[in-house]
């Protein structure tokens, strides 16, 4: 397991306040199940994954806004 540094994700993300609010989503997403990983778990814990995956560019905010209006959505038509 590869240590995640702050600067590994930084060239994904504009700002470490934006990659706190980024991964901090993330990690509730991989804590709470409502989204599958991108990358293996690695016996990591969801915000040590969170980090890895921004840093590797697999989860992107926007990406991340799409995924949950979607679920939004999905859950608004269960509704009818």
């Amino acid at each position: 397991m590869a240590r995640v540094t702050v600067e590994d994700c930084l060239g994904e993300v504009e700002n470490r306040f934006e990659l706190v609010r980024v991964a901090a989503i993330r990690a509730r997403q991989l804590a709470t199940g409502t989204s599958d990983a991108k990358l293996d778990w690695e016996n990591d814990k969801p915000t040590v994954l969170a980090l890895r995956e921004i840093a590797a560019g697999a989860v992107t905010e926007e990406g991340m806004r799409l995924e949950e209006e979607a679920r939004e959505a999905a859950q608004h038509m269960q509704g009818f």
